[in-house]
């Protein structure tokens, strides 16, 4: 018995010292990955920004959201501005809270009213009746572009797939920036660590 708890002491201190040695790794990949999504959605914004003030304003068929200019710049510029704190490790911390505080606008806003599911699906434990539906059109567009189309060539970088923007994108996305608020921009790999190295106690 004492030489399997000897093994297993061993085999837990040979994975934190795995751990201790590429952990900063965690935060660099989510900062990463995180990144082109910011920027890409905040760069978009900006550089149609009367467009995107117009849809953050209107009612019938925008966001109908209160000080659509205000609304608009601050969601843009912390998209934008995030992906770029974000890439070189700077208040990561700082950053996230406003880049959560964007998913969760979204998700409430734009996504919420279509479910969980980001792609539609005909089954499975998050379809709704929405993604059935959705399933059912894509089947028929399925059999027309079958019938008069090179599907093949259509379908040979991907699948066809109905998008159902539901919150499922924005929620892991909240996640990921969550995980980041917790653990910081990683040691060795960001500004915020060679900052606080050299000016915090």
């Amino acid at each position: 018995m004492q030489a399997v708890i000897a093994l297993m002491n061993w085999t837990q201190d040979l994975l934190d010292k795995f751990i201790e040695a590429v952990g900063f790794t965690g935060s660099l990949l989510l900062r990463l990955y995180l990144v082109p999504v910011f920027w890409i959605a905040g760069s978009k914004k900006i550089s149609s920004i009367d467009s995107t003030i117009e849809w953050f304003g209107n009612p019938e068929w925008g966001l109908g959201l209160p000080f659509p200019a205000l609304m608009a710049w601050i969601a843009s510029i912390t998209e934008a501005g995030g992906a770029i704190l974000l890439f070189f490790g700077l208040g990561v911390r700082w950053i996230s809270i406003p880049l959560m505080a964007t998913m969760v606008v979204a998700a409430v806003t734009v996504h919420l009213e279509n479910g969980w599911l980001a792609i539609a699906e005909g089954s499975g434990f998050f379809a709704t009746e929405r993604t059935m539906a959705a399933i059912d059109r894509l089947d028929r567009a399925k059999d027309i572009l079958k019938e008069h189309g090179d599907y093949s060539w259509l379908t040979e970088n991907g699948s066809i797939v109905i998008l159902n923007n539901g919150i499922e994108f924005s929620a892991t996305y909240f996640i990921m920036l969550l995980a980041i608020l917790v653990i910081g921009g990683g040691k060795y790999v960001s500004a915020d660590y060679w900052i606080a190295k050299k000016f915090r106690q």
